[in-house]
C-alpha cells in the first residue's frame, strides 16, 4: 500500500492551540535589548569608570585611560577610519562566549533565525543544515570561548576587591563598601553561576574517564557544575542582566545621574 506524502508546514503553520509566539518573542526582546545597549555603550568609549568602580564592558582595561589602562591610551597602529573604544579589546571574548553557547543557540535559534520558531511550528525553510556547515561549524569553538570566560571571571572578581577601597580628596585610601561594590560583587557571582554551569565545562571534567567514581575529586566537581547546569537558563539570562546593568550603575553615577551611596 503506497504511503501517503506528508506536507511541510508553511512559516509559522501549527496545530498548536497555545500562544507559542510568546517565548521566542520575549527571547526576542530581551536579547535585542541587551544586544542593542552593549553595543551603543562599547561604542561610547567613555564614563566606564567611576572612582574604585570599573564597567564588566570595559574590564580588564587593556588601553583606555592613561593613567588607569595597562598599556595608555588609544594605540597609535589603531586605524583612523574605525571608531575608537577599549570595550573593543574586551567584548569579543565574552560576547563570543554566549553566542556559541548551547542554551543561547536554541533561545536564538527561534527567536531571531525562526529554526524552528518554536516546536511544531513550521519554519521559513525547506532543510536544516546543522551546526556541520559554515558559518554554524564555529559554533564548535565554545569550548575555547569557555576558557577565555574563565580568565576573564579572575579579572572581574579583582575589579570587585578594588571596589572595596575608596580614596578620599586628601588621597587616603581606606576599606568600605559602597552600592556599586554590591552590584559588581552580585555580578561577578551571576556570572560564575551562569559560567561554572557551562556544558563544556562539565564535559571538561568528565574528561576522558568512562567511570568517575574511581576520581572522587572529578566527581564532586562533576556534581557541582551539574547544580549549576541545572540552573543555566536561569543564570544565563540573570547574568546577562546583571553584567548590564553594572555597567549601566557605573556609567551613571559617572555622569552624575546616580549617586553611590556609601554604607561604611
Amino acid at each position: 500500500m503506497a504511503l501517503d506524502v506528508l506536507n511541510r508546514r508553511s512559516f509559522g503553520e501549527t496545530m498548536r492551540r497555545d500562544a507559542w509566539w510568546v517565548q521566542p518573542l520575549v527571547v526576542f526582546l530581551g536579547l535585542g535589548t541587551f544586544i542593542v545597549y552593549s553595543t551603543w555603550a562599547a561604542f561610547q568609549g567613555a564614563h566606564y569608570r567611576f572612582g574604585n568602580y570599573l564597567s564588566p564592558f570595559y574590564s580588564p582595561e587593556v588601553f583606555g585611560d592613561p593613567a588607569t589602562s595597562w598599556f595608555g591610551g588609544k594605540p597609535g597602529w589603531w586605524p583612523g577610519l574605525i571608531p575608537w573604544s577599549a570595550a573593543f579589546f574586551i567584548l569579543w571574548a565574552p560576547g563570543g562566549f554566549r553566542f556559541t553557547c548551547y542554551y543561547y543557540r536554541g533561545a536564538y535559534y527561534k527567536a531571531f533565525w525562526a529554526d524552528p520558531p518554536s516546536c511544531a511550528v513550521g519554519e521559513p525553510r525547506k532543510r536544516y543544515l546543522g551546526e556541520k556547515s559554515f558559518p554554524l561549524i564555529l559554533q564548535n569553538v565554545h569550548r575555547y570561548f569557555l576558557y577565555l570566560a574563565l580568565v576573564f571571571l579572575v579579572f572581574l572578581a579583582h575589579d570587585v576587591w578594588k571596589a572595596f577601597w575608596f580614596t578620599d580628596a586628601s588621597g587616603r585610601t581606606s576599606f568600605g563598601m559602597g552600592v556599586g561594590t554590591l552590584v559588581l560583587a552580585a555580578n561577578v557571582a551571576l556570572l560564575a553561576s551562569y559560567t561554572f554551569g557551562c556544558h563544556s565545562l562539565r564535559h571538561l571534567i568528565g574528561g576522558y574517564r568512562d567511570r568517575l567514581s574511581g576520581a572522587p575529586a572529578k566527581l564532586k566537581a562533576y556534581r557541582c557544575v551539574g547544580c549549576f547546569n541545572r540552573r543555566h537558563m536561569m543564570f544565563a539570562w540573570l547574568s546577562l542582566c546583571s553584567v548590564g546593568f553594572s555597567d549601566l550603575y557605573v556609567r551613571l553615577c559617572s555622569m552624575g545621574i546616580w549617586t553611590d551611596w556609601r554604607i561604611f
